[in-house]
This record gives structure tokens, C-alpha cells and sequence, in this order.
């Protein structure tokens, strides 16, 4: 692959993302980044990237009124690595219970739920949860061959979210964080589709390391 297809990436537009501070992350290793909606641009991309804020929901809603879920689906199916950020890793998992049950991609197997509001020593926990929280790897191993390989058990990253992702499979969790005990997904793969509950664009240089790592895949 040349070192101009490794600087490729396009960032989804579909109204619920956080595209511009996505995008400058990025450009920061000079990569060439494009925001479209359009799908032959998005199937034909090196890489994709499904940034997210905001409801579930609303968010589906708007990727299949642009005709993107179908895309999305493409794109899985044709093996370009995808990464999906907080709402965006939430939306490629089967469906959410937020605000009722709604569908989401289904290139994950599991589902989405809110973030417990007790500790588990029955303390009140402040939801959303957000801010810098340290991440872990899931079993020893976890973090080797993915996007976080060049990062450090304990480094802390930022979260803003009120539900987290529950996977079927415990091989497809790659790292988790605790927010009043409880265990919080912080990032899963599945081949060559990768979600992270956190902003890695909001995350210092432990996030840019990640999205370092997913410029050369």
C-alpha cells in the first residue's frame, strides 16, 4: 500500500457526528480526510470512520434516511476497516434500549444500555459519565494486533456518554474502564471493525496513538 492510500480516511456525515474536531486528529498526520454522505466515495475509501454524538435513536434514523446503514453494511462486508467513535461504536452493535428498542447495524453482536447510576457500593453516580477515566485491557493479550498496541494499561482517556455497549462475545471486548466499580466497554473489535466508547479525538496523545494506529490499517 502506498503512503498515501495509509493518509486516507472518510469521516460519515450524517448529521449526529463530531466531524471537524475528528477530522483536524487526523490531519495531524497529514492525512487526507474527506467528509461525504455519498456512497461511492465511502466504498471506495481506504478507511471509515462513524463518529457519533447524541441519541441512539435520531442517529439511526438519519443513517437510513441517506441510505448509510446499507452502506455501512458494505463497507463490513467488504472488509474496510471501520471505526466507530462513542455513539458511532454503539451503533454497530445489534440494537440499543434507548428511548425504546431501536435496531442498530448489527456488524456486532450485542446491545446497548445505560450506564448504571449506582456504584457498586450503592453509591449515586453522576450520568452521564464523563470526563478522563483509565482503560484497561480485557484479558493480557487484548490490546495486541488492535488499534490500542502502543498504549499503556492505566492511560486515561475521555468519555462523554450516558449508555455503553454490552458485546455477546467477551473475545470481541478489547478494553473496558470502571466508573463506580461497574465495568464500562471501552472498546471493542471485530475483525477489521473497531469502536471506541471514548473520543480518541478529544484523548491527548494516548488517542492520537490510536488513530495513528488506524491510518496504517
Amino acid at each position: 500500500m502506498s503512503m498515501d492510500k495509509i493518509r486516507e480516511v472518510t469521516l460519515i456525515d450524517y448529521g449526529a457526528g463530531n466531524l471537524l474536531s475528528v477530522k483536524r486528529a487526523f490531519e495531524n498526520f497529514n492525512a487526507k480526510v474527506v467528509i461525504s454522505s455519498n456512497a461511492d466515495q465511502i466504498l471506495s475509501s481506504s478507511r471509515v470512520v462513524l463518529p457519533g454524538v447524541g441519541a441512539f435513536k435520531s442517529a439511526m434514523h438519519s443513517l437510513v434516511d441517506h441510505g448509510l446503514d446499507k452502506v455501512l453494511k458494505e463497507v463490513a462486508k467488504q472488509k474496510i476497516p471501520l471505526l466507530g467513535i462513542c455513539l458511532g461504536m454503539q451503533l454497530l452493535l445489534d440494537e440499543s434500549n434507548e428511548h425504546g428498542s431501536n435496531p442498530g447495524l448489527g456488524l456486532i453482536p450485542g446491545h446497548v444500555e445505560g450506564v448504571p447510576n449506582q456504584s457498586q457500593k450503592g453509591e449515586k453516580l453522576r450520568i452521564p459519565h464523563v470526563g478522563w477515566n483509565e482503560i484497561y485491557p480485557h484479558k493480557e493479550d487484548s490490546w495486541k494486533n488492535t488499534l490500542l498496541k502502543n498504549n499503556h494499561p492505566g492511560e486515561a482517556v475521555y468519555f462523554l456518554h450516558s449508555y455503553k455497549a454490552t458485546v455477546k462475545k467477551q473475545e470481541h471486548i478489547i478494553a473496558y474502564c470502571l466508573y463506580g466499580g461497574n465495568k464500562i466497554t471501552a472498546a471493542i473489535k471485530l475483525d477489521h471493525i473497531f469502536g471506541c466508547q471514548f473520543h480518541p479525538e478529544k484523548s491527548g496523545l494516548v488517542g492520537l496513538k490510536i488513530m495513528q494506529n488506524f491510518l496504517a490499517e
